[in-house]
């Protein structure tokens, strides 16, 4: 007994749809083609799927118990052809970055784009993650590479500098601080934190922390479950601020305003590094590798 993936896709439709004109007409064919292969499928099965009444089709209960199976089949043969094109996609091998920054505008876009661009052949794969999380996938090896905050050491992974971005102070648009030609992290003192668990909110909290605790007092900070740029399209309303990039800057907030944060250094800035395994050899890595010494010189 065969049974045609297009006789399950037919059934399927005209189940969801409760008619074999309505389906017949959705996949574009001829009611009495989709009607004829409904019939045969239910002959070679041995069993009858629907209720055929002036008012449609109607599953019957073994009808239904049969369809839910053939739902898993065509969702499984839907995979299998999106596997399918990603590995055709991937002709000169795949190529997987971690990243815990914003891809709104800066240094990390450009430098995936140039990749995209240069090399239209490499599956390309992003995963953003905290650092701890880009750390592991590191050591799985489900990564090549992580671009996260300067610092981190760990034995077999090796690191690079790559580029400097500078902290922005996000306030609403009636904010007193506004006011001030500068914006000092003493000046932030009182002030309401909301930083995102993910990617680089971890950080970002750290470094409130460490700038603004001292003599009893500790920074207000609310650590959320959700993405920086949600944080940011929250900040209008009045009840706090956050602490981002200069990347989230890349975008229009029109009720945002944005300020640079300083301390005796001059402008706060977080460092960013490469981070990979010193036993990979993915010759997409490398292309990366090349790419990155042409736009950041060591």
């Amino acid at each position: 007994m065969t049974i045609e993936i297009r006789q399950l896709r037919y059934a399927l439709m005209s189940a969801d749809l409760r008619s074999f004109s309505g389906a017949a007409s959705r996949l574009n064919v001829k009611q009495a083609t989709l009607s004829r292969s409904v019939l045969q499928l239910e002959d070679r099965l041995g069993i009858k799927l629907f209720e055929r009444t002036t008012r449609g089709a109607e599953p019957t209960e073994t009808g239904k118990v049969f369809l839910e199976t053939a739902r898993r089949i065509i969702t499984d043969l839907e995979n299998l052809q999106t596997t399918a094109r990603a590995v055709s996609y991937g002709e000169q091998g795949r190529f997987a970055v971690g990243y815990c920054s914003s891809l709104m505008a800066g240094h990390l876009k450009a430098a995936f784009s140039d990749y995209l661009t240069r090399f239209p052949d490499v599956q390309f794969d992003g995963v953003e993650g905290d650092p701890d999380k880009l750390c592991s996938d590191l050591r799985a090896g489900t990564i090549d590479v992580a671009i996260a905050p300067l610092g981190s050491e760990e034995q077999g992974i090796a690191s690079r500098p790559v580029w400097s971005e500078r902290l922005v102070a996000a306030l609403y648009p009636e904010h007193p601080l506004l006011e001030a030609s500068r914006i000092y992290w003493g000046d932030l003192r009182r002030e309401i934190f909301v930083v995102p668990r993910k990617g680089i909110g971890q950080m970002i909290r750290n470094m409130i922390t460490a700038r603004l605790t001292g003599q009893g007092y500790r920074p207000n900070i609310i650590t959320q479950e959700t993405s920086l740029e949600s944080v940011l399209s929250m900040v209008p309303v009045g009840r706090f601020i956050t602490i981002a990039t200069e990347a989230s800057m890349g975008v229009a907030w029109p009720e945002l305003q944005f300020r640079d944060i300083y301390d005796n250094g001059g402008t706060a800035r977080i460092d960013f590094a490469l981070y990979w395994r010193e036993d990979n050899e993915n010759p997409a890595l490398q292309r990366f590798f090349t790419m990155i010494n042409e736009r950041y010189p060591a």
